[in-house]
């Protein structure tokens, strides 16, 4: 971590309001999606034990060790008395070329696109993201739900900056149908994201609940800022928005009230 970059401990409407206005280019902001229940992810190690109850490779016996776990609340009696001010801090911090993705549970992205359209203005809506994956349950009594929304809203529609020629690309799902030039190259992503979830045994995971995968966060930052631009994170979780950051040679800010999740971002990027 550079010497101007911070992850601070405490509550975000606090912080955020000492803040000077304009300050960032990007904010990426994943507040907790008000389901109602208590959010956790179980960490764990696999250990060599003759007497072990899981049976490996050349039938090498093992067992289960729990090495820790992460949880939090993620429930408000109100949710908008909640959101909405921070909602206006984020406003009054971004630049006027800046670029708001905020990361929302499809229960309550319509409430919460209805508040952006007053704080920000119907007319600095950019984008409705979809970012799909394939994991957890298959309910049989209805469509799964297997996507997460990503409103995204710019400061000023005619300055807000927008660069799409470093994202990474895709691949075509007709190749055929493009030049050979074109399907070796790819495609820009369209506002469909169809990306994994942070593998289990993957060296990004944290162990920490909710992680979101640096690579959609990647793309956020590659598109909205430039090398040395500040972007902040006020519920940084594991640190993602810093991951991405230190990856593109941008500078970051991320706040969280969870002291777990502090020394985890922490842990993450190097600082401790």
């Amino acid at each position: 971590m550079s010497s101007g970059d911070q992850i601070l401990l405490g509550d975000n409407l606090e912080l955020m309001s000492g803040m000077e206005d304009g300050a960032f280019q990007m904010v990426y902001a994943d507040p907790p999606f008000n389901t109602g229940k208590d959010q956790s992810r179980r960490s764990v190690k696999t250990v060599a034990d003759e007497e072990g109850d899981r049976t490996g490779f050349g039938g090498r016996r093992y067992r289960t060790e729990a090495t820790g776990s992460t949880s939090y609340a993620d429930v408000f009696e109100d949710f908008s008395d909640f959101l909405e001010p921070r909602l206006r801090e984020i406003h009054r911090l971004l630049n006027e070329t800046g670029t708001l993705y905020l990361h929302i549970d499809y229960r309550e992205a319509h409430y919460v696109k209805v508040a952006l359209d007053g704080i920000f203005g119907r007319e600095c809506f950019l984008n409705e993201i979809i970012w799909a994956y394939d994991y957890g349950g298959k309910s049989k009594r209805r469509w799964p739900a297997k996507h997460d929304t990503i409103l995204v809203y710019v400061k000023d529609p005619a300055r807000y900056f927008f660069d799409s020629t470093e994202v990474d690309r895709e691949p075509y799902m007709a190749p055929g149908l493009v030049t050979p030039e074109k399907a070796e190259k790819g495609k820009l992503p369209t506002d469909v994201w169809w990306h994994t979830i942070v593998p289990t045994n993957g060296s990004e995971k944290t162990g920490y609940p909710t992680q979101k995968p640096v690579g959609i966060v990647r793309r956020m930052v590659t598109a909205s800022t430039r090398p040395g631009d500040l972007c902040l994170d006020p519920f940084c979780g594991s640190g993602t928005l810093g991951a991405a950051c230190l990856e593109l040679d941008r500078r970051f800010v991320m706040i969280d009230s969870n002291p777990e999740a502090v020394e985890i971002a922490r842990r993450r990027l190097g600082e401790i």
